[in-house]
């Protein structure tokens, strides 16, 4: 019955997976089937505590972190939780020997419970790593199966994919982020008075990323690299479309890809994966 409440945990991860994210879900579907299951395992959990801290206002979010954080330490030294959600990744942490890039994550989600603004770039960069590029190389773990080599060769690459995507969701959210949540994630930018220069410094920083993270993306195993391609080309787009919006606007809206260019974006990137011709 053991099997059966893990099969039930996984379902638990997939789910949130699906009703949070259509983009990522879409992309998840373009990995191998050894894969897709610890991904969605490690998506629920960093969904549930980034809910945590967003969107349980109403509640002492504090209180919940906190506990969240003590069960999964539970559920990692028994090798089993109650919560399916951790249930599911704590076998994924151990399998893949991660429990080190589960300790930054939570530290940064600590810090989205009071800390408002970011006012250094070190600040900021701290905040990332923690919230972003640890996420990218727990699934870099996943994808070499446990190739420790092959995992320092490209986990710079991962971290920069990393922090392209959580760069672009800052950009995309700014206007829930600082009217909802109070928070400024990007240092020396005043968003009372954003302009389209400020926007496109930002730009240029993320396309930096991207650029530093394809160099991996191409090195990765055929059974893990369409469904990271596909991912990367969707953000790609949205960050496109970010820079030919203004910036009054951006401050007022939520940019979006909408469903008919994902599907586009799919089978473009099949066919630049299938020629080898990924850029």
């Amino acid at each position: 019955m053991k099997e059966l409440f893990d099969t039930t945990s996984l379902e638990c991860s997939k789910l949130i997976t699906k009703r949070y994210s259509t983009s990522f879900s879409l992309a998840i579907r373009m990995l191998s089937r050894r894969i897709q299951n610890d991904i969605y395992a490690i998506y629920g959990f960093v969904r549930c505590a980034d809910e945590i801290v967003d969107s349980f206002n109403n509640y002492n979010q504090e209180e919940l972190l906190l506990e969240f954080e003590s069960d999964f330490k539970k559920a990692y030294e028994r090798k089993i939780s109650v919560n399916p959600v951790l249930n599911s990744f704590q076998e994924v942490v151990h399998r893949y020997d991660m429990q080190d890039l589960v300790v930054p994550f939570l530290e940064s989600m600590k810090l989205d419970l009071n800390k408002k603004e970011y006012l250094t770039q070190k600040e900021y960069e701290t905040y990332i790593f923690g919230s972003a590029d640890v996420v990218g190389l727990m699934c870099l773990k996943v994808f070499l199966n446990g190739d420790n080599v092959k995992y320092e060769a490209l986990k710079e690459s991962a971290m920069k994919l990393g922090s392209a995507f959580q760069k672009v969701n800052f950009l995309r959210d700014l206007k829930h982020d600082y009217e909802s949540l109070g928070r400024i994630y990007f240092p020396n930018i005043d968003l009372k008075s954003l302009t389209n220069e400020d926007k496109l410094k930002l730009v240029s920083e993320i396309e930096l990323d991207f650029k530093n993270a394809l160099k991996g993306i191409v090195l990765l195993p055929k059974e893990a690299k369409f469904g990271v391609y596909t991912a990367y080309k969707y953000y790609l787009r949205l960050l496109h479309k970010i820079s030919k919006t203004e910036s009054n606007e951006i401050l007022n809206k939520r940019i979006r890809v909408g469903d008919f260019h994902k599907i586009f974006i799919v089978g473009k990137s099949y066919v630049r994966y299938q020629l080898n011709v990924m850029i």
